[in-house]
């Protein structure tokens, strides 16, 4: 049984945003955000904090409660 850890694709939804678009932000390949939405990876601690800079969230808003 798999629990997703973070909260990624919910966060870019309340931002209105898409995954294609944080890609090109980080400068990552679209499969590689997409497997974080889908919690099949996770992001580095590292990236995670750039995601919410990017995002302009809390890294705590980021990871699931």
């Amino acid at each position: 049984m798999s629990e997703d850890l973070n909260r990624i694709k919910v966060v870019l939804v309340e931002k209105k945003k898409t995954s294609k678009w944080l890609a090109e932000q980080l400068r990552k390949d679209p499969a590689t955000i997409s497997k974080w939405c889908t919690n099949k990876t996770q992001p580095g601690l590292e990236v995670l904090y750039e995601i919410a800079r990017i995002l302009d969230v809390e890294v705590k808003d980021l990871l699931r409660q």
